[in-house]
């Protein structure tokens, strides 16, 4: 009986102690789960830290996919890892690497020949070899924007087989690195330290790092934006700066003559120019241009056409003769596809003269009384001529022709450029040089100043709330002494 009672406690115990046992199993298997989380949020916490140390340094884009290659290592125990970016061809290719990280393809012979500097080699064929989309695990997880765990990558058939033992994958995490709709490429990862393989949770691991690396990725691209546009800001100050000062500062003194100038750019920088110099104790030269385009380059250009003009002007008193010499002048320093057109006049006060020549530029608009009626008239007078940069000075100096013309005492010149007459209003019609010479004609009796706040009043009206889209300049000269009759 004994016996029997000892038995069926002991039975009992082990009937405690199975559930126990199962008890502390369950309990020691929910540790690990809880220990593993606890890694991975820290193996996260790290890489997210590792992304902000790198965005505070400013690194440059290829510095910063190194770093993130470099981190994913770090965080998942990888041996080797790679960022795949998408080309402009819709390929793919290696842009980052780090450690023995195995070619999308198999090796040539003579590539398995140089594996004695096996690091950078493998390096090299990464970063020139290219994949279409949808080839192999990285042209898969790019085209169809989801990541990829293959836990034995050795036993699965897709994967290529390199005769090099190190380049061998036992395991593989591929991921899409993808911030709101922004594709920026492919982040992989291939065998852990040890004989390990990847699992579920270091999938789930990767996709989470991928989040934060191309979080990085759309925060450096956005930090590098805002650096080039404080830059070009910088820039464009500099030279809307260098461009005012190329302006005239004010306009010459000359008896006889009254003179007044406007120059609105269309951005910070602009094209258009406008000069004038005295020549003689009589003589006032006077130029209007504009360069073909907008911004740094047409304002550079307008710089070397002024100092070239400067230099040439006083030296001839054709202004035809001016503006050949002038186009030979930019033909070293004029790049493919622009072109200046210009207007270049000599006004003579002593012999109550203006000889004009141009090349390819808006019609210049002379305001006379009639002497058979006394009545106002406005005269756009026309010449021939190219403009200055668009072909050899053979046929520029068979197309370029001067132009002489009355100017007494009460005339007016009104110069301007395409800017003013092609302003547009919202119904995208445009100001045009009838509505010119009518407000030109309306104001006649008034001073050059007065002139061309009635003619910017007016473009102002015309267009509305329609932004400007192109540089103007207007400059008006008037000889004085009063009209002859109202």
């Amino acid at each position: 009986m004994f016996w029997y009672l000892l038995i069926g406690a002991l039975l009992g115990l082990l009937l405690l102690l199975v559930p126990l046992a199962r008890a502390r199993a369950e309990l020691d298997r929910v540790e690990q789960e809880n220990l593993k989380l606890a890694q991975d949020r820290q193996r996260l916490f790290d890489f997210m830290h590792l992304m902000t140390e790198a965005l505070g340094e400013g690194l440059s884009r290829q510095e910063l996919h190194q770093r993130i290659v470099h981190a994913a290592i770090l965080c998942t125990g990888a041996l080797s890892a790679c960022i795949f970016e998408q080309t402009e061809r819709k390929t793919m290719r290696g842009i980052a690497i780090e450690g023995l990280f195995p070619p999308h393809r198999p090796l040539s012979e003579a590539g398995t020949a140089k594996l004695a500097t096996r690091a950078k080699f493998i390096e090299q064929v990464l970063r020139s070899e290219e994949f279409p989309l949808g080839e192999g695990i990285v042209g898969r997880v790019a085209q169809s924007r989801r990541g990829e765990l293959l836990v034995d990558a050795a036993a699965d058939t897709r994967m290529v087989k390199h005769d090099d033992p190190a380049l061998a994958v036992r395991s593989v995490i591929v991921v899409p690195l993808i911030f709101r709709d922004r594709f920026f490429g492919v982040l992989a990862v291939t065998n852990p330290a040890g004989d390990q393989l990847f699992n579920e949770g270091d999938f789930t691991l990767m996709q989470s790092l991928a989040e934060q690396a191309a979080l990085a990725l759309h925060n450096a691209e956005f930090l590098h934006l805002q650096i080039e546009k404080r830059q070009l800001d910088l820039d464009l100050s500099i030279a809307s700066g260098i461009q005012q000062m190329l302006l005239p500062r004010g306009t010459p003194r000359l008896a006889g003559l009254e003179i007044d100038a406007r120059y609105r750019p269309a951005q910070r920088v602009g094209g258009d120019l406008y000069d004038f110099f005295p020549l003689s104790d009589t003589r006032l030269g006077v130029a209007v241009a504009d360069v073909s385009g907008k911004g740094i380059p047409a304002s550079l250009l307008m710089a070397i056409c002024r100092t070239n003009l400067r230099q040439i002007a006083p030296r001839h008193a054709s202004p035809a003769r001016v503006l050949t010499e002038l186009n030979a002048a930019l033909a070293a320093d004029i790049q493919s596809g622009l072109y200046v057109t210009m207007l270049y006049a000599i006004v003579d006060v002593g012999t109550n003269e203006v000889t004009l020549a141009r090349a390819g530029h808006e019609l210049p608009l002379f305001v006379r009384r009639d002497p058979t009626n006394g009545l106002v008239r406005t005269d756009y007078v026309g010449s021939e001529g190219m403009a200055l940069g668009m072909v050899p000075n053979a046929i520029f100096t068979e197309t370029i022709a001067e132009q002489r013309e009355p100017f007494v005492a009460g005339d007016a010149l009104v110069l301007y450029t395409d800017g003013v007459t092609e302003a547009a209003n919202d119904e995208g019609k445009e100001f045009s040089g009838a509505r010119l010479a009518d407000v030109v004609r309306s104001s006649a009796a008034a001073p050059p100043r007065a002139v061309n706040d009635a003619i910017l009043e007016a473009v102002q009206r015309f267009g509305g709330e329609e932004a400007q889209r192109d540089d103007f300049t207007l400059l008006t000269l008037r000889r004085t002494n009063g009209m002859r009759g109202t």
